[in-house]
């Protein structure tokens, strides 16, 4: 039987709208460009004055996109986390288990979370992010039931910040006898939290982190910090940007190179990286192709907006491995 991943995280749903108009942006105090995180009252006045744009939701988050990822490669996976009781709670809810996911959804009577990308008419993105829901899932949710049975258990960096819920995540899932994945998601929340995460090491399995979450965390260069991270987890990946990526398990290390694409988005990235390299581990793949297939879902999702792929590029990363 396939192993499986358990994912725990943000329930977000990203709206993508596209816009003719920069002064809507200066309406709302927007700057063109830029990433914030929004209140309620501002979430619901920008979806007023977007209402009358075209718009597309596809269920997002750190986590979920991994998860939603690992789903389309044919993974058993579940996730946990926290919606509204409303129509975006359950857009979230339906758009993972029809890929195959099981969700374990905790509604709060909080408007669900949402992730909005204005598209400006010459392509630049600016995003207004409204946790909400998504971030009243507490350690109190928590039981072992919910991780027994599963294989590894995926858990993304801004859970970190939540200290009791990101232990009692760790404690729980190694009780149930999973593996524990960490992909660090913002060298801001590794900076915050760092004698924690330094502390928790031993007990994760596999960590993901990019240049600057690396850097943050161990105050070294990638390669040194490969090498430290190596010490405590059984599998370190380091992504390194355009230079490709550092993976070592063991006395085993590997460099993985990219290749140059056509740069439209970069949003889910890492989450689609680490989609790739666990779906490769899964499949008993060797560490050069799990990064290597990590690579290539990392390289067709920032070809597009936003953090989904259609059909056509999931067969043909599926045709490339037949094993899947």
């Amino acid at each position: 039987m396939k192993k499986s991943v358990i994912g725990i995280g943000n329930a977000l749903v990203d709206i993508l709208t596209k816009i003719n108009d920069d002064n809507i942006l200066k309406e709302l105090n927007l700057p063109k460009g830029s990433m914030q995180l929004v209140d309620r009252e501002m979430s619901d006045r920008i979806g007023e004055s977007l209402e009358s744009f075209e718009s597309s939701m596809a269920p997002g988050g750190s986590s979920a996109n991994t998860i939603h990822g690992l789903a389309k490669l044919g993974v058993p996976t579940g996730f946990i986390c926290y919606t509204g009781n409303d129509k975006v709670g359950a857009f979230f809810e339906d758009a993972m288990m029809s890929v195959g996911v099981k969700p374990v959804v905790f509604h709060s009577d909080t408007p669900s979370g949402t992730s909005r990308a204005i598209v400006s008419a010459d392509a630049e993105r600016t995003f207004a992010t409204y946790l909400g829901a998504a971030v009243e899932l507490t350690d109190s949710h928590l039981n072992l039931e919910q991780f027994k049975g599963w294989d590894y258990c995926y858990i993304e960096g801004y859970l970190i910040a939540n200290t009791s819920l990101f232990v009692k995540a760790v404690k729980l899932a190694k009780e149930a006898g999973c593996k524990v994945v960490l992909d660090l998601a913002s060298y801001n929340v590794v900076e915050s939290n760092r004698e924690l995460l330094l502390q928790m090491l031993p007990e994760i399995d596999i960590v993901f982190a990019n240049e600057e979450e690396a850097k943050s965390l161990t105050m070294k260069s990638p390669e040194e910090s490969l090498e430290l991270l190596s010490q405590y987890v059984d599998i370190a990946v380091v992504k390194i940007g355009k230079r490709g990526s550092l993976i070592k398990r063991g006395d085993e290390m590997v460099h993985i190179d990219c290749h140059k694409v056509s740069v439209v988005d970069t949003t889910g990235a890492g989450d689609m990286y680490a989609a790739g390299f666990l779906a490769g581990l899964i499949n008993g793949m060797s560490l050069k192709e799990c990064g290597e297939l990590g690579s290539i879902l990392a390289e067709n999702i920032i070809q597009v907006i936003g953090a989904k792929m259609d059909e056509s590029r999931w067969n043909n990363i599926k045709a490339l491995y037949p094993q899947i």
